[in-house]
């Protein structure tokens, strides 16, 4: 699919009280996920009912009204995207109305991978052109210990039908203390030789889980010592609207990226606001000030949702303030399933 008409005009833009523009939206669709991730979420997670969550048709009005004030980016995500009844539908519908008019730069998901063998191809005849994947390790006994459910074949046969669709596949590497350290290298010379990019992630303090996060936090920093030990890497100046800082390997001509929320935070940058898939604007990922655009959506239409992204800019923190210590309570309550991952 081709863009050919050019971007309408920007009604006012979407800027902060610190001056940042916010450009990029991530939408959580859902709350559910067939993976359990001991990372992000409880063994007995209770999802939300679906009376709760968004309609499609909300999802879109909302999308288009970030997208007049500026957005040029959105990113589906959930819990797992691909898991929501019908969302190729939704997925349809924000591609006529916003990549084949221009008004979007792009339209992207994150997701585990486990749908996306089924969805692949039809994703790049939307005209989504790259994707990201959440994998944390190449051992299938260990696959299956992190998600609590998932199978690694399946996630890997979704990564290659995203490759052979002619999607950029990005895989993201949630970096975990004695867990999958011992990986970063494996998974670093695997994902360049088979064409992937990988970005390596910090552990986040977003909700209780099972495990002291203490004991699992790994700085990027050390990570990024030990691989400079080991290969040439030379900072590069690419940016994809999200947090991540890039460096190009030279030992295997790939690109790796570092999202470090607690080594070194990119807040001071930050162009971006999350959308729960209950309508809740979350303006940081790390604090719990918040926008109710369903409620503005509903009782106010358009004109109400678009006082309320003015609410929002007004309200949008300086930055978060994650920090891992033993027996800490987490930064936020809410899981990053509830968020958006």
């Amino acid at each position: 699919m081709s863009v050919t008409a050019s971007a309408p005009t920007t009604e006012r833009p979407l800027i902060d009280g610190f001056g940042r523009q916010v450009t990029y939206l991530r939408v959580s669709v859902t709350d559910r996920c067939d993976f359990r991730c001991t990372y992000c979420m409880g063994e007995d997670m209770v999802f939300l009912p679906r009376s709760e969550i968004l309609s499609f048709e909300e999802i879109q009005t909302v999308i288009g009204a970030f997208v007049r004030r500026g957005v040029r980016k959105v990113r589906l995500t959930g819990g797992e995207p691909l898991v929501r009844r019908d969302i190729m539908k939704l997925i349809e519908a924000l591609s006529r109305q916003h990549l084949a008019t221009g008004a979007l730069d792009e339209l992207t998901l994150t997701t585990n991978g486990s749908q996306l063998a089924h969805h692949a191809q039809r994703l790049a005849e939307l005209g989504l052109r790259r994707i990201n994947v959440s994998l944390d390790t190449l051992d299938a006994e260990k696959f299956a210990t992190i998600t609590r459910r998932g199978r690694l074949a399946q996630v890997l046969d979704g990564i290659f039908a995203a490759r052979d669709a002619g999607l950029a596949v990005k895989l993201n590497m949630v970096a975990l203390k004695g867990i999958n350290e011992d990986e970063i290298v494996p998974m670093l010379d695997w994902a360049h030789g088979e064409g992937f990019e990988l970005t390596l992630i910090e552990e986040m303090p977003l909700g209780a889980v099972a495990f002291e996060r203490a004991d699992t936090h790994l700085s990027l920093r050390t990570v990024r010592d030990r691989l400079a030990e080991r290969y040439t890497l030379t900072p590069i100046a690419r940016r994809t609207g999200g947090p991540a800082r890039y460096m190009q390997v030279q030992e295997t001509g790939g690109t790796l990226g570092f999202i470090t929320p607690l080594s070194h935070n990119f807040c001071e940058s930050c162009n971006r606001v999350r959308l729960t898939c209950t309508g809740q604007l979350y303006m940081c990922l790390g604090q719990e000030d918040r926008v109710d655009l369903r409620a503005a959506l509903r009782e106010g239409g358009t004109e109400g949702l678009d006082a309320a992204l003015d609410r929002a800019m007004m309200l949008k923190p300086k930055g978060h303030d994650f920090v891992i210590a033993r027996r800490a309570a987490p930064a936020v309550s809410r899981h990053m399933s509830v968020t958006g991952g």
